[in-house]
């Protein structure tokens, strides 16, 4: 088999794009093309082997980044981080006409549980890690979206695994694709991408100091705020979203009826 061969996708037509790039990633790893610790080639020079559009690329290493497969190290590119696909859980399927405001409710609820936990189990490497993907995603340019959204879901990721708790990561790799679309449409303002990034400083600061109950109601907030800024987006009525305003420990989000 030739190099170009080796690098060409399934002709499975049912399947999205980045999934076949995914696949064909995962086969070349579970193949020993690429070992533990080995650097994949540059993004353009992956897109170029597989003849795709790097956003579609983009997706499927965001994909295998978050079954722990791949990694990215900022300025040096993407690496092998495990070469044991067939131990690695699939994201759990969703039905595709679940709706963004469903998604969303689900993710305040895992996210803000995650954010608890981390408080009591993450060690300080991974709090230090959670920081610091706290002021990646700050320092990004509002003008860069697929970037923005990178780092947002790396700050993200990094606080679900500091949960130490495997079925929440699964969960949670099942839901972070089904809103990129959503997310990538939500920056529609500097100001909006300034209080998100404030917001994983709470979340961190809070985490730093092992308050579970700040860290729970940091990352509620953050993300109702997501969630508002989403209904928006979509023409949801204000009085169908829900709304929680203060870092009161005892408050809980006060769930409009639909």
């Amino acid at each position: 088999m030739t190099d170009e061969e080796s690098w060409a996708l399934s002709p499975n037509t049912r399947k999205p794009l980045p999934e076949l790039i995914e696949d064909k990633i995962r086969q070349l790893i579970e193949n020993g093309r690429f070992k533990a610790g080995d650097r994949l080639p540059t993004e353009p020079e992956l897109a170029q082997k597989m003849a795709v559009a790097r956003s579609s690329l983009r997706t499927a290493l965001q994909r295998l980044q978050l079954q722990g497969i791949v990694e990215v190290m900022r300025g040096r590119g993407w690496y092998v981080r495990s070469t044991s696909v067939a131990e690695r859980d699939e994201p759990v399927v969703l039905d595709a006409r679940v709706s963004d405001s469903d998604l969303m409710e689900v993710r305040i609820a895992l996210e803000a549980t995650a954010a608890s936990l981390a408080a009591l189990r993450a060690d300080e490497g991974e709090i230090d890690e959670i920081t610091k993907r706290a002021r990646d995603h700050q320092t990004v340019s509002f003008e860069d979206k697929e970037e923005l959204l990178q780092t947002d879901e790396e700050f993200h990721e990094a606080v679900v695994k500091a949960s130490h708790n495997e079925l929440l990561e699964q969960l949670y790799r099942s839901l972070v694709p089904k809103l990129r679309a959503a997310r990538r449409a939500s920056y529609v303002s500097a100001e909006l991408h300034n209080r998100s990034a404030n917001d994983h400083t709470q979340v961190a600061w809070f985490l730093k100091r092992r308050d579970e109950g700040g860290a729970r109601a940091a990352m509620t907030t953050h993300l109702l705020g997501l969630y508002n800024d989403l209904a928006a987006h979509a023409g949801k009525p204000a009085g169908e979203r829900a709304e929680l305003n203060t870092y009161t420990l005892e408050e809980e989000p006060d769930w409009h009826r639909r």
